[in-house]
């Protein structure tokens, strides 16, 4: 009976281990998920930020237009047929 009952304590004992471990590894997961997602959000931040970098050096005067007046030139410019072919051609590797 005693020997039934050390038994018991000692699984008992690792199970609370076990379940700490899983406990952390799971802490640990969600740690790598968390860095994981905000890396994505920070490259394409980044991505966003140097792009419109890019407009504003070639275009100095985008940093004078609002958003709406921004976005309207901007549906303007891209739907030029002959942006909008140059575009094809680097999207196909043909620049």
């Amino acid at each position: 009976m005693e020997e039934n009952l050390e038994k018991l304590r000692q699984e008992y004992e690792d199970a609370k281990v076990k379940a700490e471990q899983y406990g952390n590894q799971v802490t640990r997961l969600r740690n790598r998920l968390s860095y994981k997602e905000n890396r994505t959000r920070k490259e394409r931040a980044h991505r966003l930020i140097t792009k419109g970098a890019a407009i504003e050096s070639i275009v100095p005067a985008t940093k004078d237009l609002s958003e709406v007046d921004f976005y309207s030139l901007m549906e303007k410019v891209f739907a030029l047929p002959e942006v909008t072919g140059v575009i094809e051609r680097n999207l196909e590797g043909g620049g």
